[in-house]
């Protein structure tokens, strides 16, 4: 009875775990994924906090770290590799460029650190080579993957295709230098502005002219009995070309007329330019302070009908010369502030001397061309920014003296004056050019003035009863005298 009960039991106990395991079963495998129980990844090590190793080919560095090593990870030995010389120093060489990274684990599996290796191409004989080469250049020469970028700033052009050259050719480590090559330089580099120079330039000539003229012109007539002798002597003052309109004596006596020519003239002219110009650094800058004049080079004659003895119409050529004042200087910023000074400085002016007479054809006018008297300096200096240079000594001294009259009488010994004459004629000229060269940056327009700053046109009442030209203005920010104060320059030339 007793083993009855028991195996009753059973039975019932299996048929619970066979239906618990059925059914439980069932709903395992019904429980879709995202219902799984929760697993916790860790990511045992990263390069989240890894250090930025540069590395050349061939080089390595030398790596102590806090805790003995137990195991590294290097993810491309082809790369780098790294080499555990004592428990807690590390050696890590660079093999081939390009990048990996390099993991140290400890005995409980724990990361101590990581190194993001970039292994480039050794760049210092490039950066060496610059600094010889270009010692006044800031250029920075950095490696990515197989290229090179060069960085920084030069003074010109040249400079940077000079370092671009360069960085190409070592490179190539001494082979041929292909497309391929040259594309893996990268030129980044930036001309910085080039220095500018203004110039300021002094043009100053004197010149002073003497001309003396002293004669006798005779005319009359000595006659004794039938014979009679007609005489009349002029003067043709052949130094300066024709008689000066001065002051004539004139006094008759019988058949004789004598009038006496003098005159004295003495003239002082100044000319002064001051051009200010400013060029760029090995660039020219040109000034002319003049103007041009028409020269006839001759006619151009062609007949209107092809009759004979139509009329001919003549047309004249003419080209124009400059004259004046006009400049041209190179400067070149040297090292140390210095400048380099090409200076072409030419003063031109119209003269009567060595004209020429060109007849008009057809016609009895004449047609004359003035002749152009230049004085110019051309030289090349060195000299500091606001040093001067003085170009003087240019003196010319021209004196002509001629003595025209009667051959024998005019040797007599007192009326041999009555004979002859005297013309004397002194020129003398003097140029000077002062030229002080200045490097220079830009300024703001607020802070440059101009001539017409302030100028205002004056009133009716004023221009008409007071004679003035323009209204009387003050400058802003400056005090002005009391009214009854006289200030200011005074005498009768203001300059």
């Amino acid at each position: 009875m007793a083993a009855g009960k028991a195996f009753a039991a059973a039975a019932v106990i299996g048929l619970m775990a066979s239906w618990m395991i059925a059914h439980g079963g069932a709903r395992a495998a019904e429980l879709p994924l995202d219902e799984t129980p929760n697993q916790v990844i860790h990511v045992a090590a990263s390069d989240l906090g890894s250090r930025a190793v540069s590395l050349g080919i061939s080089k390595s560095v030398v790596i102590d770290l806090p805790r003995d090593i137990k195991d590294v990870l290097v993810a491309d030995p082809k790369i780098a590799n790294a080499v555990v010389r004592s428990a807690r120093r590390a050696y890590i060489i660079g093999i081939a460029v390009g990048q990996t990274n390099v993991f140290f684990f400890d005995a409980d599996g724990k990361q101590i650190a990581g190194f993001d290796i970039a292994v480039k191409r050794d760049l210092n004989g490039i950066r060496a080579a610059l600094r010889q080469v270009i010692p006044d250049g800031d250029i920075t020469v950095e490696g990515i993957g197989q290229g090179v970028v060069l960085s920084g700033t030069v003074a010109t052009d040249a400079e940077a295709q000079q370092a671009y050259d360069i960085a190409v050719r070592l490179l190539n480590d001494g082979t041929s230098i292909t497309a391929a090559t040259g594309s893996k330089v990268v030129n980044a580099i930036v001309v910085r502005g080039r220095d500018q120079v203004m110039l300021k330039v002094t043009v100053a000539e004197v010149e002073r002219d003497l001309i003396k003229q002293l004669g006798i012109n005779l005319a009359g007539s000595l006659g004794y009995g039938t014979a009679v002798v007609n005489f009349n002597n002029t003067n043709p003052f052949s130094a300066f070309g024709q008689s000066l309109s001065g002051s004539n004596i004139t006094a008759g006596f019988q058949n004789i007329n004598a009038a006496l020519q003098a005159m004295e003239q003495a003239g002082v002219i100044h000319m002064l330019a001051e051009p200010n110009l400013t060029a760029i650094s090995g660039e020219t800058a040109t000034f002319v302070a003049g103007g041009e004049f028409p020269v006839l080079n001759g006619y151009s004659c062609s007949s209107t009908s092809s009759t004979p003895g139509a009329p001919v119409t003549c047309q004249p050529s003419i080209t124009f010369k400059n004259f004046g004042v006009s400049l041209n200087f190179t400067p070149v910023v040297l090292s140390g502030g210095r400048i380099s000074l090409k200076v072409m400085t030419e003063v031109s002016d119209l003269s009567s001397n060595n004209s020429l007479t060109i007849p008009e054809p057809g016609t009895t006018a004449t047609a004359t061309i003035p002749s152009i008297r230049t004085r110019r300096a051309d030289t090349t200096v060195e000299l500091p920014s606001g040093g001067s240079l003085a170009m003087a000594g240019m003196i010319q001294d021209s004196t002509r003296h001629n003595i025209n009259g009667f051959p024998g009488l005019m040797e007599l010994p007192v009326l041999g004056p009555l004979f002859k004459s005297n013309d004397y004629i002194n020129q003398r000229t003097e140029l000077m050019v002062l030229v002080t060269p200045y490097i220079v940056r830009a300024v703001a327009n607020k802070d440059l003035s101009r001539p017409d700053d302030g100028f205002a046109d004056p009133s009716d009442p004023a221009q008409v009863l007071l004679g003035r030209f323009n209204r009387i203005y003050g400058v802003g920010g400056k005090v002005e005298p009391p009214p009854d104060a006289y200030y200011g320059k005074y005498g009768f030339i203001l300059d």
